[in-house]
């Protein structure tokens, strides 16, 4: 564990306050459900909440179906990160979302694109130059997005369309309802 050097009081409410450079930091944003955690030396630690994180096992054998059916690489994410990777790219598994990735999220869009194409977003902070074509579309529970199914591709002449776009939504949409149960 990494000492800040930032001390913070408790109020009256048993609230604490963290520090915007830390949220900022670790993408925690107003109403993130954080977890609590306690040790026997007496630290109390709070980690970020991925609901979907729950469902890793599921998820990932979803995205194996999913490879398997379309042909194409299939990734789910939570808000922050690649949760299931199959069918290729295993090197994408726990890296963090682009924030294109998280803005296309909150604003709840679906995207099917080419790269070129002015809705062309990369996945991830780091350069990933190799895939062609991209099926991108928010996981959403109870109202509130709490990841992605995504489908990528690099082969020019497997263009994605529909199908792949109703792959990607009924994806979602099933996975979505899982975490409501």
């Amino acid at each position: 564990m990494k000492a800040t050097g930032i001390v913070r009081r408790i109020d009256d409410l048993g609230r604490i306050v963290i520090p915007k450079e830390i949220r900022r930091t670790l993408r925690i944003r107003e109403g993130d459900p954080l977890e609590i955690f306690t040790d026997r030396e007496g630290e109390v630690i709070l980690k970020k909440y991925s609901p979907i994180g729950e469902m890793m096992t599921f998820a990932k054998q979803y995205a194996e179906s999913l490879a398997q059916v379309s042909g194409h690489v299939a990734l789910i994410a939570d808000r922050d990160q690649f949760i299931a990777v199959s069918g290729g790219y295993k090197n994408l598994l726990g890296k963090s979302i682009s924030r294109q990735l998280e803005e296309t999220l909150e604003r709840r869009e679906t995207i099917l694109a080419a790269k070129g194409d002015k809705t062309f977003i990369p996945i991830t902070e780091e350069s990933m130059d190799d895939y062609l074509f991209e099926a991108i579309t928010p996981i959403i529970c109870e109202g509130d997005v709490i990841g992605a199914v995504v489908l990528i591709k690099n082969d020019s002449k497997a263009k994605m369309g529909d199908v792949e776009q109703k792959l990607i939504m009924s994806a979602a949409g099933f996975l979505g309802r899982q975490m409501e149960q």
